[in-house]
Order: structure tokens, then sequence, then C-alpha cells
């Protein structure tokens, strides 16, 4: 038997006291939380994401915690965001907000909306998709091109911006009128979109604009607008959609095909916040904490399109997965400060005149 020496054994001792303790803490705080969240009865869920992803985690979220009601209220990027604002100057209304439009969201807790929250959850998420213990990146979703498969020619179909490019200038009687794409002035995901992709390369987004003007390109706030046109084959090619809905959808419509452009694909995560203001604050870390876990992202990476930002899922359901996938291509939009450059009312206002101005030059 080896003998330590006594300062060493009592330092030992000590240790594991200490990590017992801390261990009973955390238990007690989870259960507190649980407990706290069964007396609040409800968490109030504003999102934009659509009620046919979310559904499957409300109820399984009801499985594991059937005292806890989840009053999920589906709406736009923009009009969520607006909501939010005007119902905060009175007292609030939502306790959580889930949202694609990563901009608007790092805004609101930029602006003091959110509220600190440190978990074991949380705790395993990477760096970059937690900023400032407030901001937590949910997900990991690719932004697609689609097409109509009864309209377009596999050997027609552009793999990469630089293709869609020559594919503008070489045929564009075949896309006048059939090209579209989000309506940044209408759509807080669809401005951050455009606006990320001109910081990945501004010199193709911008000529793609002006090919989009000259073939007179359609419009619309949100993705399944633009899927209901290239389905119904009034668009044949889709530009900056959001790839999660567009995969989503094209699992059950082949008349949709999806590309993840091979130059670059920007990935972008859903942010999801606890309002200061939340009146049912113990039910909104129940959620939250559901949502990271390896529970709830394992159950969010089974819809078409969406990885789980953890590295500690299955390879096939996690972002690793996606990176091998695009390879060099792979371009996440990190969430951060960085997000409000174009939210900087000069830089908004000048980047809308200019697409405008692009899309649909005055005579």
């Amino acid at each position: 038997m080896i003998r330590l020496p006594p300062a060493l054994t009592r330092l030992l001792l000590l240790a594991c006291a200490l990590f017992g303790a801390a261990q009973t803490t955390l238990a007690a705080t989870t259960s507190d939380i649980e407990a706290a969240a069964r007396r609040e009865g409800v968490v109030v869920i504003y999102a934009a994401t659509d009620i046919s992803v979310a559904r499957p985690l409300i109820e399984d979220f009801g499985k594991l915690y059937p005292d806890v009601r989840v009053d999920y209220r589906d709406m736009s990027s923009t009009d969520l965001y607006r909501q939010f604002v005007s119902e905060a100057r009175t007292g609030g209304g939502a306790d959580l907000v889930w949202s694609s439009a990563m901009d608007l969201q790092v805004k609101l807790v930029n602006d003091g909306y959110a509220q600190v929250y440190h978990s074991d959850e949380t705790a395993a998420l990477p760096k970059w998709a937690v900023w400032k213990d407030e901001a937590f990146g949910t997900s990991l979703e690719p932004v697609a091109m689609v097409y109509n498969r009864e309209l377009m020619h596999a050997d027609d179909v552009p793999r990469s911006h630089a293709e869609l490019l020559r594919l503008l200038a070489r045929a564009p009687a075949q896309l006048r009128g059939k090209l579209i794409t989000y309506d940044p002035a209408r759509s807080g995901l669809g401005f951050l979109l455009h606006s990320q992709d001109v910081l990945a390369n501004p010199v193709v987004f911008w000529r793609l604009a002006e090919a989009f003007g000259r073939l007179g390109v359609q419009t619309e706030p949100s993705t399944a607008d633009m899927l209901d046109r290239i389905a119904a084959g009034q668009a044949t090619l889709g530009y900056n959609l959001l790839g999660s809905y567009a995969q989503l959808r094209a699992e059950q419509d082949p008349r949709l095909g999806v590309v993840l452009p091979s130059d670059y694909t920007l990935v972008m995560s859903r942010v999801a916040f606890i309002s200061r203001q939340a009146k049912h604050p113990n039910a909104a870390r129940l959620w939250l904490d559901y949502l990271l876990s390896m529970r709830g992202q394992r159950l969010l990476s089974r819809s078409p399109g969406f990885y789980s930002v953890r590295t500690d899922v299955p390879a096939d359901e996690a972002a690793d997965n996606l990176n091998r996938e695009l390879g060099s291509a792979f371009r996440p939009i990190r969430i951060g400060a960085g997000l409000l450059t174009y939210l900087d009312q000069l830089k908004g206002r000048d980047f809308l005149i200019q697409w405008r101005d692009t899309i649909a030059p005055q005579p």
C-alpha cells in the first residue's frame, strides 16, 4: 500500500468534499428550477420557427414536464422583433424568444432585453454559439439555392455562385421573371442572409443582384412563400433560401431540388434567449435547457436541414457532418457583436437603398 504524506491526504479529502458539495448544489439548483417551473405552470415562447419543426419538441417536453404548458406563438422574424419590443415597454409578454433572425436577436440582447443564464447545457455548447451567457445558438442550418426539377434540366442547375452568374448571363430568357429571393425590407431573416452574403463576397453578391434586376426577380418575405412559388412553377430558381425549411419541404415534394453552393455556403443558427422581464423565468430556463440538451438537440436534428450545435451528439446528427459535407465551403455565421454591423441605422438604410436600386433600377 502506498502511504501519502498527511498534508497531501488532507488536500485530497478536501477536494473530494468540495466536489461532492458542488455536485449536490448543482442537483439542488436543477431540482429547484423544475419545482419552480411547475409552480409557474407555463412558458410563453415567441418564435420564428415553423410549428412543424417545433411540435415534436413541444410534445416531448410535455412528456417530461406535464405540469408546464408550452404557449408557443409562431410569427415572422420581423413581426416577432416588433411585438417583443413593443410589449417590453409595458412589462413584456414572452418568457423566451427563439428566432432565425440572428442579428435582431443579438440586437435585443445587446439592448438589455435578455437575462444571464448558465447551466450544464449552456456550458456544453461551443464557444461561438454563446454570447454574454445570454444569447444561445440552438441549431446549424445551411443557406441554399432551390429549383424546380420539372422546369430546370439537371445539367443547368448551378452548383456555385459563379455557376449561377454564368447561367444568368448564358440563358437569360429561361429565367426571366422566374427567379425568386427574399425581400430584405420585409423579412428580418432575409435582411440577415443578404447582408451576410455581402460580407462573405460583396463582388459576387452585387453582380448577382444586378442580374436579378435585369431579369425581373420576384421577392417574398418568407422561405415558405418562395417554396410555394417554386413548387407551383411560378418561379424556377430561388436564391438564399433557408436550407432547413427547403430540405424539409423537398423530402415531401419531389418537384423541389436543393443545392448547397460548393464555393461557400452560409450556415446560420437559431438564437434563443430568456427575456429579462420573463413572468415565468424558471419555465423558460427549463425549456432552454431541454432545447440545448442532447435529447432536445437530437430530436431537433431529425428535421431535414437541421444540425445540432453540440459536438457530443452522434456524428450523423452534428455539425461535424455538415462540415464534412461542405468542406472549405462551410461558412458559419458567428453569434456576436459582428452581427450588429448592418443594423446600424445608416448602414442598414444604405444597404436597402442599394438593393432596391439594383434589383429595380429607375428608368
